[in-house]
């Protein structure tokens, strides 16, 4: 698969994230899907993620910087929300937060086979 047509995967999968089309997932994500170093397949990368909106329901993945090249893309998320509760251990309750996800993602026959993530905490608790 060539650097355009991941990119373009890629950005189709962010938009499946954002319009919540969980029924179109298995698009993009194997079945056998590993997030940071753990096996979780797809229905456990589906529950993470709804779990995410339930958490956040203003939540939006907006890509910030792409690189991809033939099997892996890079990319730095920037999310502007307010997660409800508890958000990475952080009581942050509602209050409106501006941080990114820097993730590196592994593509298999045009599907996400490995994912890994960091979420930039510090930036939210300087917001709290």
């Amino acid at each position: 698969m060539s650097k355009v047509d991941l990119s373009d995967v890629y950005r189709d999968y962010i938009a499946c994230l954002n319009r919540q089309d969980w029924s179109l997932l298995g698009q993009f994500v194997d079945d056998d899907v590993c997030h940071n170093g753990r096996r979780i397949g797809l229905s456990g990368y589906r529950a993470m993620l709804e779990r995410d909106f339930r958490d956040i329901p203003d939540l939006g993945f907006n890509i910030e910087l792409l690189v991809a090249d033939a099997t892996r893309v890079a990319s730095r998320l920037a999310f502007d929300c307010a997660p409800k509760g508890k958000f990475l251990g952080l009581d942050v309750n509602g209050k409106r937060v501006a941080f990114a996800e820097n993730v590196f993602y592994e593509f298999r026959d045009g599907k996400i086979v490995q994912v890994w993530s960091v979420i930039d905490k510090s930036a939210i608790e300087a917001q709290l």
